[in-house]
């Protein structure tokens, strides 16, 4: 019971649209019809401008963190059983991330689960959170593709927890490249648009019009 419970929990909280609400709460439109159309962060940049873009990513972090730390305000249920309270947090994990991408308060079109993915690993490894958060940035400064950062740190992420930081259990060697794969599916047209050059950059720097 508890299981369908955090798990039922953790889509609801993957599931808020932030990107969507502030859009029609501040700007009167639904973000989903412009840009990208994509209801994520780096669409909210590009429409919404830098402000509210960066209020969406840290929402949508927030949401990831605190879904994969759910089961830990139940530790109590898990005296002796680590293993059983780490699948329960990989469980809530991927729950909200799927309500990310399909959220249920906006018809099921929401965004790709990149911010969301990468608050869930800062709630389970934050150091490999940082590493690939680090890796993103500069791939992103040097090309100014947030779509090639994200695909990048995501690819780094099972190396990284596996070779740099040891963690060689196989629920978490699972976790790792699940995640990395959804990331990177979810990513399937932007490397089509970065094989043609057809993707579009993005410079943080640069005032909104």
């Amino acid at each position: 019971m508890l299981l369908v419970c955090l798990t039922l929990l953790g889509y609801l909280i993957g599931s808020i649209p932030t990107a969507l609400w502030f859009g029609r709460r501040f700007h009167g439109i639904d973000i989903r019809e412009h840009g990208s159309k994509n209801a994520g962060a780096t669409n909210t940049f590009r429409v919404l401008g830098k402000k509210m873009g960066w209020i969406v990513l840290i929402i949508d972090v927030l949401k990831g963190t605190l879904a994969a730390s759910l089961p830990l305000f139940f530790s109590s249920f898990f005296q002796g059983y680590k293993d059983e309270q780490l699948i329960l947090q990989l469980t809530t994990s991927f729950a909200a991330v799927f309500g990310h991408v399909f959220p249920i308060y906006a018809d099921f079109r929401g965004g790709k689960g990149v911010a969301t993915s990468l608050g869930i690993v800062f709630g389970i490894n934050p150091l490999a959170a940082f590493i690939c958060l680090v890796l993103f940035l500069i791939v992103f400064i040097l090309s100014r593709f947030v779509s090639l950062g994200a695909i990048c740190a995501a690819l780094l992420f099972p190396i990284v927890s596996y070779y740099v930081l040891g963690n060689d259990t196989r629920i978490m060697i699972i976790f790792s490249i699940v995640l990395s794969s959804l990331v990177v599916i979810a990513h399937r047209k932007n490397i089509s648009r970065l094989l043609k050059g057809e993707e579009n950059k993005m410079n943080l720097l640069k005032r909104k019009a």
